[in-house]
C-alpha cells in the first residue's frame, strides 16, 4: 500500500481584526480570505496577528502520521490540540512533524492552530549587524526575514502582503514501504541517457524496489540497492529541447514495489552550458545559453506570482499562463528574487511545455546579514532545499543569487566588493555543487563588468529603451550581452479592462521617481507616432488608448529584432513582466486575467521560432533577417516589396536555405535588384515609398511577414470603402483583404480567439486568420475589425458578395 495523503484544505477559520472566524482556504493567505468574502482587508496586514484554525478527524489506519506544512508566511507558532508544535521564521521553509502520538483516537477531532505574528514590529526593531546600505524598494528590516518582498514594495507591489499558510497543509499516513525523499539526476554520456536515482525508503519490506523508466526509446529497469541507489542507462536517448528548438521529450520514472507505485516523476535528458564550448565567463561574457550544444537565443519574461493576492492558482490557471508564454515564442521565464518560489506544478509544466526556468534566490536589493550565524544557517538550508527541488529538471537552466543587490551597492557609490559578499558568490555555488545540479550559476542580476549595471558585460537590467527613454537605436549601441530584465512599459489592456478601471489604473512607478511608466510610454508615443500624448488623451481618449496599445509592442519588437540578428552579441532578454498583478496598464504583456495585450501579439511575431524582421541600417539601407530555430533546414522564398500608397513600386524575391538553429541577414536592395533608398536615408527628394514589406513564404504560403515604415507609420485614417477593405468568414477562418495598407488590425469576434491580432495587411494582399473555435457562417455579421488607419469599423460579412 502506498502512503496515504490527506489534504487539510477545508474547514479553516481566520481570526484577527475584522475576521472573527472568517472562512479561509488553505493554501491561502489573510488577503485571500478577505477577498473571497468580498470584504476589504486591513491596509497593513503586517501590523496585526492572525490565526488560522482547522478541526480535522484523525485518519484511520496504523503506522506513522506526519504533518506537512509546506509554507508558512512568515513568523508563526503552531499548536496541535493545545500543545506547542513548532515555530518558524521563514516563508520558504517546509516542515514535516511526526504527530502520531499527538493525534486523538480515530474518530475523534483534532484542532490545529497557526498563529501568524505581526511582522511590522519586528521590522522596526534595531538589530546588529547594522545594514551597510539602505534601499527604497522595501523596508530595510526585511533583510532579516525570509519572506516575499512583493506586497511590501511601494510603487511596484504595495500590497497585500503575503501572510498565512500559503502552501498546502497535509497529513501523510505512513503504512508499509514509502519514499520520504527522492533525488533524480538525468545526464547525457554522448548519446546515452544516464539516470541516477537516490531514494530514501522507509517502512517494512523496503527491499526489491524497482526503477522503471519509460520513454520514446522504450522501457528500461533497474533495482535499488540497499542504500537506495540505482542507475539506468538509455542508449540513443531522445533529448529534451526548449520548445522553440525541438521537442521537450520527457521520460516517466516510477518506483515500484511489486505492482504498487511508490513514486512517479518525469525527467528529460539534455546538456546545458552558459556559452560556447571553452572558457566562458558569465560575469564578463554574459549569458549565452547552449542547450544540447546549440546556441539558444533565450527570450521570455519575468514571472509574476499568480498567488500574490492570496488565492492559490489552480494547475489549469498556471498552465494557461505558461502556455501564453510559450505561444508568444518565449522559451525562458524568470522567477525573480522579489517574488516567491513556485510550487512543483509550475516546474512540472515548464518541463512539459519546453520552457527554461531562471530561478532567483529570494533576495533583492538588501544587505542580507550573512555574518549572523543563525541567518547564514537559515540561508544554507533554504538553498539546499531549493537545489534539491530543482536539480534534475530539464527546465532548470539558471540559478541566480538574487536581484539588484550589486546594483544597489554600485548606485550608492559604495565599494564594489561589498556586493561580492552576497548569496550568489559563495553560498549558492556551494549548494549547486553539493546538490549535483547542472544549472548555470549567475551570482546576481545584474552583475559583471566594472559596474554591474553596465550593459556590454555580464547580465544587465536593460532599460535604455524604456525608463531611461533612449532612442530605439540604443538597443544596438548598448551592446547588451543578456538582459535579465528589460522593456518595462505601462502596457494598456483591451477595451473591456480600460472601461472598467480607466487607462491610468495599474500604472507602476519606481520608488521616489517623479515619473511613472505611462510617462515612458507617452515618450515613445510621441517619438514613433509624432503626436502630443497629453493633447490627444484629452481630445480623443479612444485614439490615445489605441495608439498607446500599439506603441509598446512596436518598441519591444524593434528591440528584440536588434538583439536576435546574427551580428548581435546578445544572448537574449526577459521582458518585465509576463502578467499583471492587478487590473490596468501594468508591465504585463498579459492582463490580470491572463488575456494577451497588443504587446503580446507583437512579441509573438518577433520571437517566433521561424521569423522574419527588418532593421534600419541607415545609409546601408534595410536589412532583412530570417531566423530558423527549428532542427531542420528551412527552404523558403524571401520577398521584399516597396509600396507607395496602394501602388507596388518595387519587388524582388530570392530562394533561401536557412540551416537549423541559425539566423541569417540579407540586404533588401540586393533582393530588389537595384538601389531604392529603402531606408530613406539619403533623402534625394520626396520618399518614393512609404512601406517596406518582407515576406517569408514556402510554396506561396506566408510563414512570416515584417513591415517597416521609413517615413513613419500611417498618420491619417480612411473608411473601409476608401481603403478597399473587406472581411468575411470562410472555412471557419477570418479572411481580410484590402486594396490599401491596413495597419494594426484588431479582431473583435465575440467568443472567438484569433490566431493573430494587431497585424498589418499589405496593399493588395489577403490574410487568412485561424479562429478558435472555428467560426460558423451565422445569419448576420458575427463581429468587426478595427485598424489604426481605419476610420470606424470594418464589419465581418458572413456571406461575401464575391467568392473568396
Amino acid at each position: 500500500m502506498p502512503w496515504a495523503e490527506h489534504a487539510l484544505d477545508a474547514g479553516w477559520r481566520l481570526d484577527g481584526p475584522g475576521a472573527d472566524g472568517l472562512p479561509a482556504a488553505v493554501p491561502g493567505t489573510v488577503a485571500g480570505a478577505f477577498a473571497a468574502a468580498g470584504v476589504g482587508a486591513p491596509p497593513d496586514l503586517d501590523e496585526h496577528d492572525w490565526t488560522f484554525t482547522c478541526t480535522f478527524a484523525t485518519p484511520p489506519g496504523d503506522g506513522t502520521t506526519v504533518l506537512h506544512l509546506d509554507g508558512l508566511a512568515t513568523l508563526v507558532t503552531a499548536d496541535l490540540n493545545g500543545a506547542p508544535l513548532l515555530e518558524s521564521g521563514s516563508m520558504w521553509a517546509a516542515h514535516a512533524v511526526d504527530v502520531t502520538v499527538r493525534l486523538r483516537p480515530v474518530g475523534s477531532d483534532n484542532t490545529l492552530r497557526l498563529r501568524f505574528v505581526a511582522l511590522g514590529p519586528e521590522l522596526r526593531r534595531p538589530r546588529r549587524p547594522r545594514a551597510r546600505w539602505r534601499t527604497r524598494l522595501v523596508a530595510n528590516g526585511l533583510r532579516w526575514h525570509r519572506t516575499m518582498l512583493l506586497g511590501r514594495a511601494p510603487g511596484i507591489a504595495p500590497g497585500p502582503a503575503a501572510v498565512g499558510p500559503w502552501r498546502p497543509v497535509r497529513l501523510v499516513r505512513r503504512t508499509g514501504v514509502g519514499v520520504s525523499a527522492l533525488a533524480l539526476r538525468a545526464r547525457l554520456d554522448g548519446d546515452v541517457g544516464v539516470l541516477t536515482v537516490h531514494a530514501a525508503l522507509e517502512g517494512e519490506d523496503a527491499g526489491g524496489v524497482e526503477v522503471v523508466l519509460r520513454g520514446p526509446s522504450g522501457t528500461h529497469r533497474a533495482t535499488l540497492d540497499p542504500s537506495g541507489m540505482a542507475t539506468v542507462r538509455v542508449p540513443d536517448v531522445a533529448r529534451w529541447w526548449p520548445h522553440t528548438h525541438g521537442e521537450p521529450v520527457l521520460h516517466e520514472v516510477r518506483l515500484r514495489a511489486g505492482e504498487v507505485d511508490l513514486a512517479r516523476r518525469r525527467v528529460g535528458f539534455r546538456t546545458l552550458a552558459a556559452g560556447a564550448v571553452g572558457v566562458h565567463d558569465v560575469e564578463f561574457d554574459g549569458l549565452d545559453l547552449h542547450v544540447n550544444g546549440v546556441r539558444t537565443f533565450a527570450r521570455g519574461a519575468v514571472w509574476s506570482p499568480l498567488d500574490l493576492v492570496g488565492m492559490a492558482p489552480t494547475v489549469s490557471e498556471l498552465r494557461a499562463t505558461l502556455e501564453a508564454a510559450r505561444d508568444a515564442g518565449m522559451n525562458l521565464v524568470r522567477v525573480v528574487g522579489t517574488a516567491a518560489y513556485e510550487a512543483p506544478a509550475f516546474h512540472d509544466l515548464c518541463d512539459e511545455l519546453g520552457l527554461l526556468v531562471w530561478q532567483d534566490v529570494m533576495c533583492a536589493n538588501l544587505d542580507y546579514p550573512l555574518a549572523d550565524p543563525e541567518f547564514r544557517a537559515t540561508m544554507q538550508a533554504e538553498l539546499a532545499a531549493l537545489v534539491e527541488r530543482l536539480a534534475g529538471r530539464p527546465s532548470t537552466a539558471v540559478l541566480c543569487g538574487g536581484s539588484e543587490v550589486g546594483q544597489q551597492v554600485a548606485m550608492l557609490g559604495l565599494a564594489p566588493d561589498l556586493a561580492r559578499e552576497g548569496v550568489g558568490y559563495e553560498l549558492l555555488p556551494a549548494a549547486v555543487a553539493a546538490g549535483g545540479c547542472d544549472a548555470v550559476v549567475v551570482p546576481d542580476a545584474p552583475s559583471g563588468g566594472p559596474r554591474p549595471f553596465r550593459t556590454d558585460t555580464g547580465v544587465a537590467n536593460y532599460f535604455g529603451v524604456g525608463g531611461y527613454r533612449r532612442p530605439l537605436t540604443d538597443a544596438r549601441r548598448a551592446a547588451v550581452r543578456f538582459a535579465s530584465e528589460c522593456l518595462a512599459f505601462a502596457n494598456v489592456p483591451d477595451e473591456e479592462v480600460v472601461a472598467a478601471v480607466g487607462i491610468d489604473a495599474g500604472v507602476l512607478r519606481d520608488a521616489g521617481a517623479d515619473w511613472d511608466f505611462a510617462d515612458v510610454r507617452d515618450h515613445y508615443l510621441r517619438e514613433l507616432f509624432a503626436v502630443d500624448p497629453g493633447a490627444l488623451k484629452a481630445a480623443d481618449p479612444e485614439r490615445y488608448a489605441e495608439l498607446s496599445r500599439a506603441v509598446t509592442g512596436e518598441a519591444m519588437a524593434e528591440v528584440f529584432g536588434e538583439w536576435r540578428r546574427a551580428g548581435s552579441p546578445c544572448g537574449g532578454g526577459l521582458v518585465l513582466w509576463l502578467r499583471d498583478l492587478t487590473p490596468g496598464a501594468g508591465w504585463g504583456v498579459l492582463d490580470h486575467h491572463g488575456a494577451p495585450k497588443v504587446a503580446w501579439h507583437h512579441l509573438r511575431r518577433a520571437l517566433a521560432p521561424v521569423a522574419v524582421w527588418t532593421t534600419d541600417e541607415g545609409l546601408n539601407g534595410v536589412a532583412v533577417h530570417v531566423a530558423n530555430d527549428r532542427p531542420n533546414s528551412l527552404a523558403a522564398e524571401l520577398r521584399v516589396a516597396l509600396y507607395a500608397g496602394e501602388r507596388e513600386v518595387g519587388t524582388g524575391e530570392v530562394t533561401i536555405t536557412v540551416p537549423p538553429y541559425t539566423a541569417v541577414e540579407h540586404d533588401a536592395e540586393a533582393i530588389l535588384g537595384r538601389w531604392a533608398d529603402a531606408a530613406y536615408a539619403y533623402r534625394f527628394g520626396p520618399p518614393a515609398h512609404d512601406v517596406v514589406v518582407a515576406t517569408l513564404a514556402r510554396g506561396g504560403v506566408a510563414l512570416a511577414q515584417a513591415f517597416r515604415f521609413p517615413v513613419g507609420p500611417p498618420a491619417t485614417r480612411a473608411d473601409a470603402a476608401e481603403l478597399g477593405a473587406r472581411a468575411w468568414i470562410a472555412d471557419g477562418a477570418l479572411v481580410v483583404d484590402s486594396r490599401a495598407l491596413l495597419y494594426g488590425v484588431r479582431v473583435h469576434l465575440p467568443g472567438r480567439r484569433p490566431a493573430d491580432d494587431a497585424f498589418h495587411v499589405a496593399p493588395g494582399e489577403r490574410r487568412v486568420v485561424g479562429l478558435t473555435p472555428p467560426a460558423a457562417r451565422p445569419n448576420g455579421a458575427p463581429g468587426h475589425l478595427t485598424a489604426l488607419n481605419l476610420a470606424g469599423r470594418l464589419y465581418v460579412d458572413a456571406y461575401p458578395s464575391e467568392p473568396p
